[in-house]
């Protein structure tokens, strides 16, 4: 029976904590909210398990605390149908995790406690069996850069395709700009990196053409203005779909999860932007 190709994540997994409060705290202020939740997350769960629910296989590559927050965790991986095989426990370390305060307007902004996503085994990249029959790579910025250089190394050298979500925006090494072929960043992320504003669809796509002398392929976010791709020979943006927002909370990994099941598929990049830019609206007009 044929095999079927898969995507293969490195990164983060952290036990969310989302408040829901009438709006973010000011420095120094105290604000009362209506209630709280635990939410499975993390860049790296969040985006492998949108990758499992567009369809495609997919591989998780991370660490858990030994602690009850772990088993949640794994729990929410084997949930979402992802792959936990290479997620490891580390006896005496606390799993990573955040706090997220969502206001009355469906932003948010939290804190993350990196835990034992500090500690994931490097070794595990060298496992034949996570690549097998992999196509694309995942990864994000909650993980230490030297942890993502390897991993785009080794995914690399296997004819796999590198995508990197700078999330949360931080300086790159040139040899990881180097080994990525897909960047992807949202609006804030895109003027940390190239210092230009992004606050329309214009500005985005100015944005990705910038940041395109220095990576190959490079997607931009906007929100719900749209999306604006750039690369050699390459120049597209699609708009923005109109929702009634409810929660922009995992809306850039719905994205990015759904756009790589579209390209591990074979779907064209741009074709695989514009289904993500869709999933991403529905998510966003969702409670959670």
């Amino acid at each position: 029976m044929p095999s079927e190709p898969c995507a293969v994540v490195v990164g983060s997994l952290h036990y969310d904590i989302v408040v829901d409060a009438p709006h973010r705290p000011a420095a120094g202020e105290t604000v009362t909210g209506h209630g709280w939740r635990p939410v499975f997350g993390g860049k790296g769960g969040n985006q492998a398990a949108a990758v499992v629910a567009a369809g495609v296989p997919c591989r998780m590559v991370s660490a858990i605390g030994d602690d009850a927050f772990g088993v949640f965790l794994r729990d929410g991986l084997r949930q979402a149908g992802v792959d936990e095989a290479h997620v490891t426990t580390c006896p005496g370390t606390g799993s990573g995790m955040s706090v997220a305060i969502m206001d009355a307007g469906g932003d948010y902004g939290a804190v993350i406690v990196s835990g034992a996503n500090l500690a994931i085994d490097p070794d595990m990249l060298g496992r034949d069996a996570l690549w097998r029959d992999a196509t694309h790579l995942i990864l994000q910025n909650e993980i230490p850069e030297a942890l993502n250089l390897a991993a785009a190394q080794a995914a690399r050298a296997r004819g796999v395709s590198v995508v990197l979500n700078a999330a949360p925006a931080r300086d790159l090494s040139d040899a990881l700009a180097e080994a990525v072929d897909i960047l992807v960043v949202n609006a804030g992320e895109a003027e940390a990196l190239c210092g230009q504003p992004v606050a329309s669809l214009d500005e985005a796509k100015a944005a990705a053409r910038t940041l395109a002398r220095r990576f190959r392929v490079v997607v931009v976010t906007a929100g719900g203005d749209g999306v604006a791709v750039a690369g050699p020979d390459l120049a597209h943006a699609e708009p923005g779909h109109a929702v009634t927002l409810v929660s922009t909370h995992g809306a850039g990994d719905c994205f990015i999860g759904t756009m790589a099941a579209q390209m591990v598929r074979g779907a064209p990049l741009t074709d695989a932007v514009a289904r993500a830019n869709l999933a991403a609206a529905r998510h966003v007009s969702q409670a959670r």
